[in-house]
């Protein structure tokens, strides 16, 4: 899902040229990060007795997330000739070096749930990431209300 978001504003953000505030998709960033974070924690179903769609949420993001690369290659001044086939090809080599990535990290995560350093490694790691992305998201809504 995330895959298809992303695609789909990668492709028509640069290939249409949507001007977005790069502060204020990157604050989405941040709290796509923060959001996920607190997901993983059951923070939804502990405080708000509800979970959100995952399969929603990851697309919305991963929306955003291709809007946000979009955004910082339209600063390149792409010549059209040629734009379409090139924006394809790069957004295919971007795809496949994160299902590498991804695919490495689930082997290494994978092996490491069986030990019990894995529970409290992931519980550390997730609060860091909620309290980074929540610390990123402010930092970018100060950009955005100062541009």
């Amino acid at each position: 899902m995330f895959t298809i978001g992303h695609s789909i504003t990668l492709l028509l953000g640069v290939f249409l040229n949507l001007q977005v505030n790069a502060y204020l998709i990157d604050a989405i960033i941040a709290l796509s990060v923060a959001y996920k974070g607190f997901d993983n924690l059951g923070g939804f179903q502990k405080y708000f007795n509800f979970q959100p769609n995952n399969k929603q949420a990851v697309l919305i993001f991963g929306l955003f997330h291709g809007l946000g690369l979009a955004t910082k290659l339209q600063e390149f001044n792409f010549k059209k000739e040629g734009l379409l086939t090139n924006l394809i090809g790069f957004n295919i080599g971007v795809e496949i070096g994160q299902f590498i990535a991804l695919l490495y990290v689930l082997i290494i995560i994978s092996i490491w749930r069986k030990y019990k350093s894995f529970t409290q490694f992931s519980t550390i790691t997730n609060i860091a990431l909620i309290i980074a992305g929540v610390a990123l998201m402010i930092f970018q809504l100060k950009g955005f209300f100062n541009a």
